[in-house]
């Protein structure tokens, strides 16, 4: 059990009793007792109500992360085991697991790390002190889990590089864990084939997380021009031509996502139909609006504008510049699909940056859907807001009239 206490001050950690895993280091009034950065802590509030037990580290702003609210039971092999199973019993239930992600930090009690299923490989990503020493513990339960339901994991490959690692004090790290395999590992999305390189690729190796948004564009695209931007390895082009689009162009400023996406238009079949283009959007998207080039689907899935509140207003800007350069871009009564993968772009904040944008080019949006991320990256509700980071509409799009 924990030997140290952290008690946060007089009318601090509302985010923690809303339900939220974090404690602020200013928001701690003192600790009592030994501990080492990494350790886990009992968490009391001001007057010692017991808040539960976390992992302490006070090399991050983020000085606590929750493990349990409960101060009695001990964070061990039955816990941990318990929050592998509950996480891989919810993937079976919502999703198709054939490549998802399997945990998905806070929203799965388990904070800081991140694990993806891609076929047969797992790929990690560990993010906080605490939980990285039990890694080991949490992946060699997960092959467990997984085994039960006769799934065999092959390789285990860990991504463990973000710069966000630099203010836990930890090192950024990626490499096998155990014996190396090809990183290169098919997967099947959708009924669309790719090459999914967990070494080199974004993130861990691909965005799951569009899954189901991927599928949602495709009623939209039989026989239609389309234009993705920013398509990283080719993914919602890939589900425009496979849906039988009569051309899709994907644009991406990384030469080697077009490299790839290439790839994967080839391994499907696709290099006639859809084709790869290396550029910035943002230049891109006027010279074809200069052309007096039209699509009748244009798709925006850019990058996180920002990654900090303190960042929101020029993200802001960029939000609604992209949305304003590919409105002017779709034929009248054409679509357009738009999202937003950070959380501090909050809905309303981006449904009102939408809106100015289709104002400012004189278009008038029929909201057709909204959707999230997929349901293998949960959203937990009550507090923890970093878990609701994707946005995602599909309007049709009308000059005014």
């Amino acid at each position: 059990m924990p030997q140290a206490t952290v008690t946060i001050k007089k009318g601090s950690g509302r985010s923690l009793k809303a339900g939220g895993s974090w404690i602020y280091d200013n928001e701690i009034d003192r600790i009592e007792g030994a501990y080492e950065n990494g350790d886990m802590v009992q968490v009391a509030d001001f007057d010692g109500y017991p808040l539960g037990q976390g992992f302490i580290n006070l090399n991050s702003t983020i000085a606590v992360r929750m493990m349990t609210r409960r101060r009695d039971v001990p964070v061990d092999e039955v816990l941990i085991e318990k929050r592998v199973r509950d996480a891989w019993d919810y993937r079976k239930a919502v999703v198709d697991t054939a490549s998802c992600r399997l945990i998905f930090g806070e929203a799965d009690f388990l904070p800081g790390i991140v694990i993806d299923k891609f076929a047969d490989v797992l790929v990690v990503e560990s993010l906080a002190l605490g939980i990285d020493r039990l890694k080991p513990m949490i992946v060699d339960k997960l092959v467990k889990v997984l085994a039960e339901d006769q799934i065999q994991i092959r390789g285990i490959y860990e991504r463990s590089d973000a710069k966000v690692r630099l203010q836990e004090g930890m090192e950024r790290f990626k490499g096998f864990i155990g014996a190396p395999f090809d990183t290169k590992v098919e997967i099947v999305e959708n009924g669309v084939r790719y090459l999914v390189d967990v070494r080199d690729g974004q993130k861990t190796g691909f965005f799951l997380d569009q899954k189901y948004n991927r599928q949602a564009i495709r009623r939209l695209c039989p026989g239609k021009r389309v234009l993705d931007c920013f398509t990283h390895t080719g993914s919602f082009a890939l589900n425009a031509g496979a849906a039988g689009a009569a051309s899709v162009l994907g644009v991406d400023a990384s030469q080697l996502a077009i490299d790839q996406a290439r790839e994967n238009a080839a391994l499907n079949g696709l290099s006639g139909t859809v084709s790869f283009q290396c550029a910035d959007v943002f230049e891109l998207l006027p010279q074809l609006e200069g052309a007096g080039e039209r699509f009748d689907v244009v798709i925006l899935d850019p990058p996180a504008f920002t990654k900090s509140r303190s960042s929101i207003k020029n993200a802001v800007r960029g939000y609604r510049e992209i949305n304003l350069r590919g409105l002017r871009l779709v034929k009248d009564g054409g679509y357009l699909a738009t999202c937003s993968c950070s959380h501090f772009m909050d809905p309303a904040l981006f449904a009102k940056t939408i809106r100015e944008a289709a104002a400012g080019v004189h278009k008038r949006l029929r909201q057709v859907e909204y959707r999230t991320q997929a349901p293998d990256h949960p959203i937990l509700w009550s507090g923890d807001e970093a878990s609701y980071y994707l946005k995602f509409y599909i309007f049709q799009v009308c000059e005014e009239r």
